[in-house]
């Protein structure tokens, strides 16, 4: 009787060498690689191999935010340096990192990267992620293949930390040459120009809730995400990490979104709808960029607007300063008058607006008599912003030492001599014994009389 195909297949399969049983190094070897595929499984990746090694990747497009075009007029405003480089999106390449630790240097390792680039009208999310240290050139060599393809990096706080920080990685491998950007746009800085005066913190998840409209949910804190690493590097779990991996993709999705944000919103300021206080950080930013008349339209906005105590004096204080410089004399007077006229906490407001009323009826209205009344008015509140510890010793000085050759200037061509100046600001500063600086200060005015 011939042997039935299972006993053929049962013979065959007896034949095979048993399975040796590994020792303790290649078990954890083993243990590593189920591990490392375990947590490519769990945040949706793949194991990637390159000359240098492996590391894992992951890939993932979102709808939103939409990719757009910008107009050269908004790039001149939010990046004047590199407005052409700029001007093509295509080339854009959003980065953000997260980290060993927060204070950077030779020790602190990126282990993962996210880059992200406006694909399909969508935003296209790649991070890469070292499963130990010894997958830091494999995933460098990823990284730089991103950035040789789009060499216009976007981040935020990238100048201070992240870009810094992957140029060192990258010297200290020896090997990896660091690729060269053709731009660099950070957008902390013109994030803190336009929202900081209305949000304190201009942390990206505050952008994202206040300015976008966003609620990513729950979240991770930054400081908890080295110790998740950390806690995976020791054999800890990997479903932790699913967590970095959700955090970065918001940041990256929210970065792409800030930079259409404030694109749109400086393609046309003068019709932006926004808030008195975001019309007021647009209008300094204008003011920085050199667009005077431009910025000086967005105060005015900002003021009907209705701004708080110390930022309409602010306002007031920029606005007439350009009204000045548009030889609106009218308008600046009536600013620098409706500054000394408040109640200012701001010593150097009050004091500068006195001293241009007392330069506008000097030289414009030629009312020598009136300048010299604004002069000793402006002695009198320097003396009263010196008690009051709202000036420096040396900022009352310098401010004094102007404001008396003024004064003696404006009295000579009156007619008096110069014995009526020092001792009408002798008169308004009166000397406590008690205090050092008044008698300094008594003493000096003495001297001169």
């Amino acid at each position: 009787m011939s042997p039935s195909p299972n006993d053929r297949y049962g013979r065959i399969a007896a034949l095979r060498p048993a399975r040796r049983a590994l020792d303790p190094d290649e078990e954890e070897r083993a243990q590593s690689i189920a591990d490392s595929d375990a947590l490519a499984r769990i945040v949706g990746g793949e194991v990637r191999r390159n000359e240098y090694g492996e590391h894992v990747a992951v890939r993932r497009w979102y709808a939103e935010p939409e990719s757009f075009t910008p107009q050269a007029a908004a790039l001149r405003l939010l990046a004047p340096e590199s407005a052409a480089a700029l001007s093509d999106p295509q080339q854009w390449l959003f980065l953000d990192t997260e980290t060993t630790g927060l204070a950077g240097g030779t020790g602190t390792y990126a282990f993962l990267v996210g880059v992200a680039w406006w694909d399909a009208g969508g935003l296209q999310v790649e991070q890469f992620f070292m499963r130990d240290f010894g997958e830091e050139h494999s995933l460098l060599l990823a990284l730089g293949e991103r950035l040789r393809e789009r060499p216009v990096l976007v981040t935020f706080n990238g100048k201070t930390f992240d870009w810094p920080l992957l140029e060192t990685r990258y010297r200290m491998t020896r090997a990896i040459p660091v690729e060269s950007l053709r731009a660099h746009l950070d957008l902390l800085h013109p994030a803190r120009q336009l929202w900081r005066m209305r949000l304190q913190s201009v942390r990206l998840t505050e952008l994202e809730k206040y300015i976008l409209g966003w609620d990513r949910g729950p979240d991770l804190w930054g400081a908890m995400i080295p110790q998740l690493y950390f806690d995976y590097l020791r054999g800890g779990a990997a479903q932790p990490l699913a967590d970095v991996f959700r955090h970065n993709q918001h940041d990256l999705r929210g970065l792409a979104a800030l930079s259409g944000k404030m694109l749109s919103l400086l393609a046309e300021p003068e019709t932006a709808e926004c808030e008195a206080l975001d019309l007021f950080g647009l209008s300094r930013l204008l003011r920085r960029r050199g667009e005077l008349p431009r910025s000086r339209q967005l105060y005015e906005r900002a003021l009907a607007s209705g701004l708080p105590g110390e930022l309409d004096r602010a306002a007031r204080r920029e606005l007439a300063r350009l009204a000045k410089r548009e030889h609106d004399f009218g308008r600046a007077t009536q600013l620098w008058n409706e500054i000394v006229g408040a109640d200012n906490d701001n010593a150097d407001a009050g004091l500068e607006a006195y001293e241009q009323l007392a330069m506008y009826y000097e030289h414009q209205a030629r009312e020598p008599e009136r300048a010299a009344a604004l002069t000793r008015e402006a002695l009198a509140a320097l003396w009263a912003a010196l008690q009051a510890d709202k000036l420096t010793p040396a900022a009352h000085r310098k401010l004094r030492s102007r404001l008396e050759h003024r004064l003696q200037r404006l009295e000579r061509r009156a007619g008096q001599n110069g014995r009526v100046l020092f001792t009408a600001a002798a008169s308004m500063m009166p000397l406590a014994e008690s205090n050092p600086l008044r008698k300094r200060a008594g003493r000096q005015v003495a001297s001169k009389s």
